[in-house]
């Protein structure tokens, strides 16, 4: 990554996020969310085996990592819930707080 500060970044990687919850199979996961800046806003994007799933671009990484999440739980997951965990090549040692998601109806 870049050393540039993320206020002189045009595009490409500026946050990692975990997501924890549990799978369609009713397994415990825990995966890296990439959030990127993209030309209009940022867009975020998660691997889970050979499931790939990525938001539209929005102007705020809450909003990208929300309608990550929403696509996740459409696809069965549920228990859901994010932080961020690297701001650039800054490690926020997990003193963020956890945000969770309510499961669909």
């Amino acid at each position: 990554m870049s050393t540039l500060p993320l206020m002189f970044k045009k595009e490409g990687l500026v946050e990692k996020h975990q997501v924890e919850g549990v799978d369609p199979s009713d397994r415990y996961f825990n995966r890296m969310i990439l959030v990127s800046r993209t030309a209009t806003g940022y867009s975020a994007k998660v691997m889970y085996e050979a499931f790939i799933v990525e938001s539209r671009s929005h102007s705020t990484i809450a909003a990208a990592v929300k309608e990550l999440v929403g696509k996740l739980q459409e696809s069965g997951f549920s228990r859901l819930r994010t932080r961020a965990n690297f701001k650039g090549t800054r490690y926020l040692a997990e003193k963020e707080t956890w945000i969770d998601y309510p499961d669909l109806p």
